[in-house]
């Protein structure tokens, strides 16, 4: 009983951590988390089409459900850039910005997308998220950082409303730039800047807002045309299903999905990355399950979709966090900010929130990555261009699945081309191995031959595994004997034991001899289970190389052995100090 306990309420894993001094550290973790998301808490809901105490909202509620429900001690949870841009996307092609139903719409796509994490959890799919490539992830989110950053120019410059593509087109006629608006967005950039790089660590956007909106009040920017955010509402939210309007939800189910998943990846992605310094053990269906609670619990306390911060949960490790508990203190801290000083955005000034937007879109570029994938990988290199592509192109749920289906693409283009190479016996320090005979510049056996398998033996793979095969033995006519070696295959699907059988047949048909030797004991078990193992013929398996050698040199043609200087295998009549092969 304590165990199920444990498993559907992982609080209780860690609650025997809590002592004054874990506790303190929490507690001292929790004041930095809280002060770090006060802004980004706000920018997110603003990129996300929603006023910003929606933002704050999520980053008290949804995070602490995802603490208490999730299986890492250390990520926190809640508004985030890249799932921020892509409820704005899905959202607005059902409900226009500014609608009056649109946070509905966005609170009930929050709902959806937490009932199918939390089926993901509870279906215990956590092997998905290794699907998904961090290609697709680094490609996506440098396209959404531009989007995002293009989204905020509007508040940088002072216009109503900015169309980059259309001012292209009309030569930028009629541009005209509130240059109070501007003085106020670039003082809050370069003062965060300068902030972070005085002291990293510092909660620098919460700088740049704070001498935003200073500069903004003594340049009497308010009226000078400087727009302010205003007074966020007072009280709690109450606890409200989402309308449940059936069409609506049909229609927001697909881009829902795409949203759940990216949601999925980077809380799970950063959780790792996490869990290599803190060496705890994570459990990816439990943080499923925690990410799902936090979206479906939080659609109902005006919460729109959060997702797991690597800004704020490496601030949260590097603070001295020990246990959730942190997150719990963070929500409490800022709850407190959001319920009793609801004034504290009155005098921000819009232009100052453009501006920390505009940062965290420039931050959301990893260019040591992009340029490591560029420079070292042509596959993943054509994932991530057409990621990023599909981002500023097409619609941002849709990039996402671009993204996944080129990266499987190729993966399935590099499995269905396994390596058949040929090899031979090979005197190395002081053993005979079996070695590439093109690396090794070795004289295989004219009579007898082998051919090594590296990769798996299935219906993608089966022709260029049967293609190779047919012209090497068409290559070879003194050909009598052949060993197929199986070290490298981990798994061999019904079609392709045909397709093995079929070679066999071909090669007997030339009366050449075929051993398969050297595969995995667990490849030959499934086999057995399947009652495929008949198709190729008990009798033609060995368990070593060796005893395949020695079957085929009883059936060797002496007449081709009494001229051949190559001595490949112990029973060559020059070489009787040769080893057989292990």
């Amino acid at each position: 009983m304590n165990n199920i306990a444990r498993r559907f309420l992982p609080f209780l894993q860690w609650q025997s951590l809590l002592n004054r001094q874990t506790i303190s550290q929490d507690l001292s973790a929790g004041l930095t988390g809280a002060l770090l998301v006060l802004p980004q808490g706000a920018a997110y809901a603003m990129i996300a089409g929603l006023d910003p105490i929606f933002g704050l909202y999520t980053a008290i509620f949804a995070a602490a459900i995802a603490a208490l429900f999730g299986s890492s001690w250390h990520l926190v949870s809640g508004p985030a850039a890249a799932i921020s841009i892509i409820v704005a996307s899905v959202t607005s092609q059902q409900t226009p910005f500014g609608a009056a139903d649109y946070a509905a719409t966005v609170f009930l796509l929050t709902l959806i997308v937490g009932v199918i994490q939390l089926l993901f959890g509870l279906l215990r799919l956590g092997f998905l998220v290794s699907f998904i490539s961090h290609t697709v992830v680094l490609g996506f989110t440098a396209g959404a950082a531009i989007i995002i950053g293009l989204s905020q120019l509007k508040h940088v410059f002072g216009i109503a409303e900015f169309n980059l593509y259309q001012q292209f087109r009309t030569g930028f006629q009629g541009f005209e730039i509130n240059n109070y608006t501007l003085l106020v967005a670039t003082i809050t950039i370069a003062s965060a800047v300068i902030a972070k790089r005085i002291h990293k660590k510092s909660p620098y956007l919460l700088i740049g807002m704070i001498l935003g909106s200073l500069a903004n009040y003594l340049l009497d920017g308010v009226t000078q045309g400087v727009a302010l955010v205003g007074a966020l509402p007072e009280g709690i939210p109450s606890v409200t299903l989402p309308a449940l309007n059936p069409e609506l939800a049909s229609n927001l189910i697909p881009g829902a999905l795409a949203v759940a998943l990216m949601g999925l990846i980077e809380a799970v992605s950063i959780a790792k990355s996490i869990s290599l310094k803190s060496k705890q053990r994570l459990n990816a269906n439990q943080e499923f399950v925690g990410q799902g609670l936090s979206n479906l619990i939080g659609s109902t306390l005006s919460c729109f979709v959060s997702s797991g911060s690597f800004t704020r949960s490496a601030a949260n490790y590097d603070s001295g966090a020990q246990t959730p508990l942190a997150v719990i203190f963070a929500s409490i801290f800022l709850a407190s900010v959001v319920f009793f000083v609801p004034s504290l955005t009155a005098q921000l000034p819009l232009a100052a929130m453009g501006g920390v937007v505009m940062l965290i879109a420039w931050n959301l570029f990893d260019l040591q990555h992009i340029k490591e994938t560029l420079h070292t990988s042509k596959s993943e290199s054509v994932v991530l261009i057409v990621t990023f592509i599909s981002t500023l192109a097409i619609n941002l749920e849709f990039a996402i699945y671009i993204g996944v289906i080129t990266s499987l693409i190729l993966y399935l283009k590099r499995t269905s081309r396994p390596a058949v190479t040929q090899v031979s016996s090979a005197q190395l320090g002081g053993s005979r191995l079996v070695r590439n005979i093109e690396r090794y510049q070795l004289k295989p056996c004219p009579q007898i031959q082998i051919l090594r398998i590296d990769g798996s033996i299935f219906f993608a793979a089966n022709d260029s595994i049967q293609t190779t095969i047919e012209q090497f033995m068409a290559h070879h006519p003194q050909l009598k004997q052949l060993i197929i070696l199986g070290k490298g295959v981990n798994f061999i699907d019904p079609e392709g034991v045909k397709m093995l059988a079929g070679l066999i047949h071909l090669a007997e048909s030339k009366e050449i001899s075929v051993r398969l030797a050297s595969f995995k004991g667990n490849v030959i078990d499934d086999l057995q289970r399947k009652g495929l193992l008949p198709l190729l013929g008990e009798e033609r398996l060995s368990v070593h190389t060796s005893d395949a050698i020695k079957i085929m040199m009883n059936r060797r043609d002496m007449s081709v052995c009494e001229g051949c200087t190559i001595q490949c295998y112990n029973e060559c009549k020059e070489t009787p100090q040769c080893q057989y092969l292990s």
